[in-house]
């Protein structure tokens, strides 16, 4: 029976000790191999073209161009390349952003290591790999693993989601209901559904369910 073929690993990160370390350990694994690294987003994306790896592992602030830009140019440019945002910050709407731009999984660099290996191993077979310590604040996010859109949650009506999404831009009922061209009552009452069918009790996670969801993007 043949061997499978090592994964081939671009690793993107402009702290040079830290792309070291990344590159001696995984260069550890049996079946993983680093082909290319990359000390800004501008090389990641050249290299990718270049190389060809079945995976980037991608900071998301670099210089020339960030992380979130230059996983959108090799997603759209290789669409069978898949891409793992390494962050230092717990911030979801980094991860949206990184999410709309093609990012599969997302690692926090204060985890262990083994939680790399577990995402890339995640992220070869196809699936989406969200960090141990950044699932509560991504629920959902990524649910549908295709990014084709900004709702993929419960079945809400058009008025909830319009609702929704001005709640999540930080209007008051009274200000969504007058760009409505609703009664504050009637929004009021579209709020109190939301909850009751997102099963939320407070307006602040209410307001941050929505904007993990990607409705603060537009209106």
């Amino acid at each position: 029976m043949e061997k499978p073929k090592p994964l081939r690993i671009l690793l993107a990160d402009d702290h040079a000790i830290l792309r070291e370390c990344l590159s001696k350990f995984l260069g550890l694994q049996p079946d993983m191999t680093v082909v290319g690294e990359a000390a800004d987003g501008l090389t990641a994306v050249a290299l990718a073209k270049r190389l060809q790896p079945d995976l980037v592992v991608m900071d998301i602030s670099m210089p020339k161009l960030d992380g979130v830009e230059a996983t959108r140019a090799i997603r759209q440019a290789y669409p069978q390349m898949r891409v793992l945002a390494l962050t230092a910050h717990v911030c979801p709407s980094i991860l949206l952003h990184m999410s709309k731009a093609g990012a599969s999984g997302y690692v926090l660099k204060c985890s262990p290591l083994s939680e790399l290996l577990t995402a890339l191993r995640s992220l070869a077979r196809g699936e989406v790999y969200i960090d141990a310590e950044l699932r509560s604040q991504a629920a959902g996010l990524l649910a549908d693993g295709n990014h084709a859109g900004p709702w993929t949650g419960p079945d809400l009506s058009h008025r909830e989601v319009q609702v929704l999404r001005y709640l999540a831009l930080g209007y008051s009922a009274k200000e969504a209901a007058a760009e409505l061209k609703l009664g504050t009552k009637s929004v009021e009452t579209y709020k109190k559904r939301l909850m009751t069918k997102l099963e939320i009790t407070s307006h602040v996670e209410l307001v941050r369910y929505a904007r993990l969801r990607g409705l603060a993007e537009t209106v």
